[in-house]
Protein backbone atom coordinates (compact mmCIF):
# COMPACT_ATOMS: atom_id res chain seq x y z
CA UNK A 1 0.00 0.00 0.00
CA UNK A 2 1.42 3.39 -1.03
CA UNK A 3 1.07 6.38 1.29
CA UNK A 4 1.87 10.04 0.63
CA UNK A 5 2.82 12.43 3.44
CA UNK A 6 1.39 15.37 1.46
CA UNK A 7 -1.48 17.18 3.22
CA UNK A 8 -1.21 14.86 6.23
CA UNK A 9 -1.14 15.81 9.92
CA UNK A 10 1.92 14.35 11.63
CA UNK A 11 3.07 13.97 15.23
CA UNK A 12 6.79 13.50 15.89
CA UNK A 13 8.26 12.71 19.31
CA UNK A 14 11.66 14.23 20.04
CA UNK A 15 11.01 16.81 17.33
CA UNK A 16 13.20 19.58 18.74
CA UNK A 17 16.60 18.16 17.78
CA UNK A 18 18.54 15.47 15.92
CA UNK A 19 16.66 13.21 13.54
CA UNK A 20 13.31 14.46 14.85
CA UNK A 21 14.05 18.04 13.84
CA UNK A 22 15.07 16.90 10.36
CA UNK A 23 11.81 14.96 10.11
CA UNK A 24 9.92 18.21 10.69
CA UNK A 25 11.87 19.94 7.89
CA UNK A 26 11.55 17.03 5.45
CA UNK A 27 7.86 16.37 6.01
CA UNK A 28 6.94 20.03 5.63
CA UNK A 29 9.03 20.20 2.46
CA UNK A 30 7.04 17.20 1.20
CA UNK A 31 3.76 19.00 1.86
CA UNK A 32 2.64 17.87 5.32
CA UNK A 33 -0.28 20.06 6.43
CA UNK A 34 0.67 20.28 10.10
CA UNK A 35 3.30 18.90 12.45
CA UNK A 36 2.77 18.32 16.14
CA UNK A 37 6.26 18.77 17.58
CA UNK A 38 6.10 16.49 20.61
CA UNK A 39 8.71 17.55 23.15
CA UNK A 40 9.34 17.35 26.89
CA UNK A 41 9.76 21.14 27.16
CA UNK A 42 7.42 23.21 25.00
CA UNK A 43 9.85 26.14 24.70
CA UNK A 44 12.36 23.86 22.96
CA UNK A 45 10.07 23.76 19.92
CA UNK A 46 9.95 27.57 19.59
CA UNK A 47 12.55 27.74 16.77
CA UNK A 48 10.45 25.33 14.71
CA UNK A 49 7.28 27.33 15.37
CA UNK A 50 9.06 30.49 14.25
CA UNK A 51 10.49 28.77 11.18
CA UNK A 52 7.15 27.31 10.12
CA UNK A 53 4.40 29.64 11.37
CA UNK A 54 1.00 27.99 11.26
CA UNK A 55 2.53 24.62 10.41
CA UNK A 56 4.18 23.49 13.67
CA UNK A 57 2.25 23.01 16.91
CA UNK A 58 4.26 22.17 20.05
CA UNK A 59 2.75 19.50 22.27
CA UNK A 60 4.05 18.04 25.53
CA UNK A 61 5.05 14.36 25.52
CA UNK A 62 7.49 12.68 27.87
CA UNK A 63 7.70 8.97 27.09
CA UNK A 64 8.44 8.29 30.76
CA UNK A 65 5.18 9.98 31.80
CA UNK A 66 2.17 7.95 30.59
CA UNK A 67 -0.30 10.73 31.41
CA UNK A 68 1.52 13.17 29.12
CA UNK A 69 1.01 10.75 26.24
CA UNK A 70 -2.67 10.25 26.99
CA UNK A 71 -3.21 14.01 27.28
CA UNK A 72 -1.44 14.60 23.97
CA UNK A 73 -3.60 11.98 22.25
CA UNK A 74 -6.72 13.70 23.57
CA UNK A 75 -5.51 17.05 22.19
CA UNK A 76 -4.21 15.80 18.83
CA UNK A 77 -7.34 14.04 17.64
CA UNK A 78 -6.62 14.93 14.01
CA UNK A 79 -3.28 13.10 13.76
CA UNK A 80 -2.85 10.79 10.75
CA UNK A 81 0.84 9.90 11.07
CA UNK A 82 2.71 9.19 14.32
CA UNK A 83 6.51 9.06 14.27
CA UNK A 84 7.86 7.71 17.55
CA UNK A 85 11.38 9.02 17.22
CA UNK A 86 12.37 9.86 20.81
CA UNK A 87 14.73 7.47 22.53
CA UNK A 88 17.63 7.24 24.96
CA UNK A 89 21.05 5.60 24.93
CA UNK A 90 23.54 4.58 27.60
CA UNK A 91 26.99 3.19 26.91
CA UNK A 92 27.06 0.04 29.02
CA UNK A 93 28.44 -3.46 28.55
CA UNK A 94 26.65 -6.31 30.35
CA UNK A 95 29.45 -6.39 32.95
CA UNK A 96 29.49 -2.69 33.83
CA UNK A 97 28.38 -1.76 37.34
CA UNK A 98 25.68 0.51 35.90
CA UNK A 99 24.33 -2.06 33.41
CA UNK A 100 21.14 -2.73 35.37
CA UNK A 101 20.39 0.97 35.83
CA UNK A 102 21.11 1.60 32.15
CA UNK A 103 18.81 -1.10 30.83
CA UNK A 104 15.99 -0.12 33.18
CA UNK A 105 16.22 3.48 31.93
CA UNK A 106 16.42 2.45 28.26
CA UNK A 107 13.61 -0.08 28.51
CA UNK A 108 11.33 2.49 30.15
CA UNK A 109 11.75 4.96 27.29
CA UNK A 110 12.59 2.82 24.27
CA UNK A 111 10.14 -0.02 24.91
CA UNK A 112 7.51 0.98 27.45
CA UNK A 113 7.35 4.42 25.82
CA UNK A 114 6.67 2.77 22.47
CA UNK A 115 3.85 0.70 23.94
CA UNK A 116 2.37 3.77 25.64
CA UNK A 117 2.44 5.70 22.35
CA UNK A 118 0.83 2.85 20.41
CA UNK A 119 -1.93 2.35 22.96
CA UNK A 120 -2.73 6.06 23.15
CA UNK A 121 -2.66 6.84 19.43
CA UNK A 122 -4.03 3.65 17.87
CA UNK A 123 -7.65 4.81 18.39
CA UNK A 124 -6.82 8.25 16.97
CA UNK A 125 -5.27 6.77 13.84
CA UNK A 126 -8.21 4.39 13.44
CA UNK A 127 -10.68 7.26 13.66
CA UNK A 128 -8.73 9.13 10.99
CA UNK A 129 -8.77 6.33 8.45
CA UNK A 130 -5.87 4.19 9.63
CA UNK A 131 -2.84 6.32 8.89
CA UNK A 132 0.74 5.44 9.76
CA UNK A 133 2.75 4.54 12.87
CA UNK A 134 6.52 4.87 12.44
CA UNK A 135 8.91 3.45 15.04
CA UNK A 136 12.58 4.48 15.12
CA UNK A 137 14.46 1.33 15.94
CA UNK A 138 18.10 0.87 14.90
CA UNK A 139 20.55 -1.57 13.37
CA UNK A 140 21.28 -2.15 17.06
CA UNK A 141 17.92 -3.93 17.23
CA UNK A 142 19.39 -6.63 14.97
CA UNK A 143 23.10 -6.59 15.82
CA UNK A 144 24.40 -6.08 19.35
CA UNK A 145 27.47 -3.94 20.03
CA UNK A 146 29.25 -4.73 23.34
CA UNK A 147 29.69 -1.15 24.57
CA UNK A 148 26.03 -0.43 23.78
CA UNK A 149 24.68 -3.78 24.95
CA UNK A 150 21.85 -2.49 27.13
CA UNK A 151 20.75 -0.03 24.44
CA UNK A 152 20.84 -2.82 21.84
CA UNK A 153 18.72 -5.02 24.09
CA UNK A 154 16.11 -2.28 24.47
CA UNK A 155 16.02 -1.70 20.72
CA UNK A 156 15.71 -5.43 20.03
CA UNK A 157 12.69 -5.46 22.35
CA UNK A 158 11.27 -2.39 20.61
CA UNK A 159 11.71 -4.10 17.23
CA UNK A 160 9.83 -7.13 18.53
CA UNK A 161 6.96 -4.90 19.69
CA UNK A 162 7.00 -3.14 16.31
CA UNK A 163 6.55 -6.46 14.53
CA UNK A 164 3.50 -7.19 16.67
CA UNK A 165 2.15 -3.69 16.02
CA UNK A 166 2.42 -4.31 12.29
CA UNK A 167 -0.08 -7.13 12.70
CA UNK A 168 -2.50 -5.64 15.23
CA UNK A 169 -2.53 -2.12 13.82
CA UNK A 170 -2.76 -3.53 10.31
CA UNK A 171 -6.18 -4.87 11.27
CA UNK A 172 -7.43 -1.29 11.61
CA UNK A 173 -5.77 -0.16 8.38
CA UNK A 174 -2.73 1.45 10.02
CA UNK A 175 0.60 1.11 8.19
CA UNK A 176 3.56 0.38 10.48
CA UNK A 177 7.19 1.13 9.64
CA UNK A 178 10.24 -0.20 11.48
CA UNK A 179 13.18 2.14 10.84
CA UNK A 180 16.72 0.83 11.39
CA UNK A 181 19.36 3.56 11.00
CA UNK A 182 23.05 2.96 11.50
CA UNK A 183 25.35 5.75 12.74
CA UNK A 184 23.61 9.10 12.16
CA UNK A 185 25.12 12.55 12.79
CA UNK A 186 23.24 13.49 15.96
CA UNK A 187 24.06 13.96 19.64
CA UNK A 188 23.11 10.34 20.21
CA UNK A 189 25.48 9.23 17.48
CA UNK A 190 28.24 11.21 19.16
CA UNK A 191 27.41 9.57 22.51
CA UNK A 192 27.76 6.18 20.88
CA UNK A 193 31.25 7.10 19.71
CA UNK A 194 30.39 6.89 16.02
CA UNK A 195 30.96 10.49 14.96
CA UNK A 196 33.59 9.60 12.34
CA UNK A 197 31.29 7.27 10.40
CA UNK A 198 27.96 9.03 10.97
CA UNK A 199 25.80 10.02 8.00
CA UNK A 200 23.22 12.83 7.57
CA UNK A 201 19.84 12.56 9.36
CA UNK A 202 18.14 13.51 6.11
CA UNK A 203 18.77 9.95 4.88
CA UNK A 204 16.40 8.65 7.55
CA UNK A 205 13.62 11.05 6.58
CA UNK A 206 14.06 10.21 2.91
CA UNK A 207 14.03 6.50 3.74
CA UNK A 208 10.71 6.81 5.55
CA UNK A 209 9.09 8.73 2.71
CA UNK A 210 10.38 6.18 0.17
CA UNK A 211 9.19 3.24 2.29
CA UNK A 212 5.71 4.75 2.55
CA UNK A 213 5.64 5.18 -1.19
CA UNK A 214 6.75 1.58 -1.79
CA UNK A 215 4.70 -0.08 0.95
CA UNK A 216 7.76 -1.40 2.82
CA UNK A 217 7.86 -2.41 6.50
CA UNK A 218 11.62 -2.22 7.12
CA UNK A 219 13.65 0.94 6.46
CA UNK A 220 17.45 0.70 6.22
CA UNK A 221 18.39 4.27 5.28
CA UNK A 222 22.19 4.72 5.47
CA UNK A 223 25.30 2.83 4.33
CA UNK A 224 25.76 0.60 7.39
CA UNK A 225 22.03 0.00 7.59
CA UNK A 226 21.81 -0.94 3.92
CA UNK A 227 24.64 -3.47 4.31
CA UNK A 228 22.96 -5.07 7.30
CA UNK A 229 19.56 -4.86 5.64
CA UNK A 230 20.86 -6.59 2.52
CA UNK A 231 22.18 -9.51 4.57
CA UNK A 232 18.98 -9.59 6.64
CA UNK A 233 16.58 -9.31 3.70
CA UNK A 234 15.85 -12.99 3.14
CA UNK A 235 15.15 -13.64 6.83
CA UNK A 236 13.01 -10.52 7.06
CA UNK A 237 10.89 -11.47 4.07
CA UNK A 238 10.56 -15.16 4.88
CA UNK A 239 10.18 -14.96 8.65
CA UNK A 240 9.50 -11.44 10.01
CA UNK A 241 7.11 -10.34 7.28
CA UNK A 242 5.70 -13.79 6.52
CA UNK A 243 2.29 -14.96 7.67
CA UNK A 244 3.35 -17.61 10.18
CA UNK A 245 0.76 -19.06 12.53
CA UNK A 246 1.34 -18.55 16.25
CA UNK A 247 0.25 -22.12 16.84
Amino acid sequence: MSYDIKDKIVLITGANRGIGKVFVDSFIERGAAKIYAAVRTLDSASPLVEKYPGKVVPIHIDLAQPQSILTAAEKAQDVQVVVNNAGVLKTSTPLDNDAMDSIKFEMDINVYGLIRMAQAFAPVLKNNGGGVFVQLNSVASIKSFPNLATYCASKAAAYSITQALREVLGEQGTIVLSVHPGPIATDMGDSAGMTDIAEPPSLVAEGIIEALKNGDFHVFPDSMAKNIGSAYKSFAENVIEADISEG
